[in-house]
């Protein structure tokens, strides 16, 4: 039964990332359809994300009153409600009253579900679940180019993944009494789970510190800011930048940019293996460095195929980053502090996908969708050199507590 419900809440993931997608995959044809600037999409885009902030930062609250299956089942009716919105909205200003509960359902399901798995689930199954967002990114894409490359509209592709969403709240609402059962079933497997995490090498110093105090967290929370802001940049002008400055139709455009989120989804996928041979820091590297690369490949004067590339390695890299990290978390900062600092990390990644794609939306009206490439890789050299940061670090840090000798970081 486990195994089965697991397969719910990786459908429900599936769902959380279908329209995480589709406003940048639509937005060369949404743009001309209602007659709007360019860098409107980062406005529609922040008040998406701004919504998902604020319902991530009550999660807590909201899980001790509802439980993580009826608050799963009333976010995915918001989201399915906001979706059914935006195709049938008549102006801008009805997509940013729907983009509220789009973001608000939005943050709520992941929290919840993330809180969830860490819980009741075996650690490697945090890559395996948000692989499973990236089928989602993935399929949003491919559904709107399926229509905004014939006669139909992107009203009816919004229309298609609203339909969607409502057949994931019938699910819900028929498993909803599954939720308890299941977490009690895994009580005791999470007991022996949670008795293998390694914390920090040494935290005794810092016990009475506030979390967001204790050393290192600040170059963390950079990092995350940098991912979640170059992942969600990347989805929202991909499309823009390919159409724009390569010249490839609407339609291709949109199929690319779901490549990229392919490259995120196949990445998360084999990361989930890999993680039983090789350690979190190395993927994180590694990812990085990828990501670098991948985005440097937009920058050269290259034929479009060559943009394509660039952007499924791009995927790739970053697809181990954000689930290896949260994953580090114990780790890097002791158990003490893990589940606030977690808090906090997903915090401020939701931050950086609010307000980073409408800072290149600003750059984009003044110096053009141009700027795009240079954006992503400057980015991604942030997220690594501060990610290398935390790394030199804790790496003193060990060796310091190893040398049985005072550490002033």
């Amino acid at each position: 039964m486990a195994t089965f419900f697991l397969l719910i809440i990786y459908m429900a993931f599936i769902s959380l990332g279908l329209p995480d997608s589709l406003l940048g995959s639509a937005w060369p044809v949404m743009q001309t359809d209602l007659g709007v600037p360019l860098e409107t999409a980062g406005l529609l885009f922040m008040t998406v994300t701004a919504g998902t902030i604020v319902s991530s930062m009550a999660s807590g609250t909201l899980l001790k009153w509802f439980g993580t299956g009826k608050l799963t089942l009333i976010s995915c009716i918001m989201t399915a409600g906001a979706l059914l919105g935006f195709a049938v909205a008549p102006s801008l200003v009805w997509l940013m009253l729907c983009a509220i509960p789009l973001g608000l359902g939005g943050g709520a399901v992941d929290a919840g579900l993330n809180n969830y798995v860490a819980a009741h689930y075996k650690a490697h199954h945090m890559s395996w679940l948000h692989c499973f967002w990236g089928v989602g990114a993935t399929l949003g894409p491919i559904i709107m180019a399926q229509y905004i490359s014939g006669p139909d509209s992107w009203r009816d592709g919004y229309l298609t993944v609203a339909g969607i969403q409502f057949a994931l709240v019938i699910l819900l609402f028929v498993t909803l009494p599954l939720w308890n059962r299941v977490a009690k079933n895994n009580h005791t497997a999470l007991g022996e789970e949670k008795e293998d995490l390694h914390g920090a090498e040494d935290q005794r110093s810092e016990s009475s510190v506030k979390p967001l105090q204790v050393r290192g967290v600040k170059l963390a929370l950079v990092s995350f800011l940098f991912y979640s802001g170059a992942e969600a940049t990347i989805g929202l002008w991909g499309s823009s930048f390919l159409v724009n400055m390569k010249e490839v139709p609407a339609a291709v455009g949109a199929q690319w940019v779901s490549l990229y989120y392919a490259g995120i989804t196949v990445g998360r996928m084999i990361t989930g293996f890999i993680t039983f041979k090789v350690a979190n820091r190395t993927l994180i590297r590694a990812g990085q460095i990828t990501a670098l690369a991948g985005a440097a490949l937009l920058i050269l004067p290259l034929p479009p195929v060559f943009s394509l590339a660039g952007f499924m390695i791009t995927g790739l890299g970053l697809a181990p980053i954000y689930p290896c990290m949260l994953h580090e978390t114990p780790v890097r900062f002791g158990r003490k502090h893990s589940q606030s600092i977690m808090g906090y990390q997903m915090a401020v990644a939701y931050v950086g996908s609010t307000f980073m794609p409408p800072l290149l939306g600003f750059l984009a009206s003044l110096f053009g969708i141009g700027v795009f490439p240079f954006y992503i890789v400057l980015s991604a050299a942030a997220m690594l050199l501060f990610s290398e940061k935390l790394n030199a670090f804790l790496t003193a840090r060990k060796n310091a507590l190893k040398n049985n000798t005072t550490f002033t970081g």
